[in-house]
């Protein structure tokens, strides 16, 4: 097998372009540093903080121009990026939740996408049911009647990239598991009993569930076969 043949996403080739990753990803730990030392406060909604709170994952869109490899699915990824950024920014006003659930429903249906369905892996949907199901059984009968029907359909299709991350592997795996983690976390925070250390804990599982997906994208080294 050539070691320099294509890769799969989230199991990509060694290119020459490795060395450079650090650098292009640097904008993005720095943003992230630089939201938690401002670490400006929820009660005082502002473009500005949700300017500090979207840079991170808007840094990591910028990043992926620099791959060359499965256009295709860079293209996806950066849209996957652009929903969650505008959904960030939408959290960041009371009013404006919904149009947060309605684009990180978007970002998921494009990370979906950007996924396929090979392998398929439907074993994974029982432990994934067995966990999600009572969580948001529970979290639904907490939620006001309005919000019922959009938080389900978020919920589910939320669920379906969990499987297709988890089907993928990789740093995808993480990525999904840690993007739901995230999501539960806020929810039960919001809607049910207020958590310790609840925004740092929502926080940091979300950059990083998005910095391992967008690490799917990049080469990475394998080893010679033949």
């Amino acid at each position: 097998m050539d070691a320099w043949e294509e890769g799969l996403p989230g199991k990509p080739c060694f290119s020459v372009q490795q060395p450079r990753l650090c650098w292009w990803l640097s904008p993005f730990f720095l943003t992230c540093a630089v939201y938690f030392l401002l670490w400006i406060p929820q009660d005082r909604p502002s473009w500005v903080g949700a300017l500090v709170k979207c840079l991170p994952v808007v840094c990591l869109v910028v990043s992926l121009q620099t791959v060359r490899w499965g256009r295709g699915y860079r293209a996806l990824l950066q849209g996957a990026l652009l929903c969650s950024a505008v959904g960030d920014a939408c959290l960041i006003w009371p009013d404006a939740f919904l149009y947060g659930v309605a684009a990180f429903t978007a970002a998921h249906l494009l990370y979906l996408w950007a996924f396929g369905l090979a392998p398929l892996r439907p074993g994974l949907l029982l432990p994934i049911a067995l966990v999600s199901g009572p969580y948001y059984g529970a979290l639904l009968l907490h939620l006001p009647a309005g919000m019922v029907p959009a938080l389900a359909a978020y919920s589910l299709v939320l669920a379906a990239m969990l499987w297709r991350g988890l089907a993928g592997g990789g740093s995808v795996r993480w990525g999904a598991l840690l993007f739901t983690l995230s999501d539960m976390l806020l929810a039960w925070d919001t809607f049910v009993q207020p958590l310790p250390h609840a925004r740092l804990l929502v926080m940091t599982t979300y950059y990083a569930a998005q910095l391992l997906i967008t690490l799917s994208a990049f080469p990475s080294p394998r080893l010679k076969t033949s």
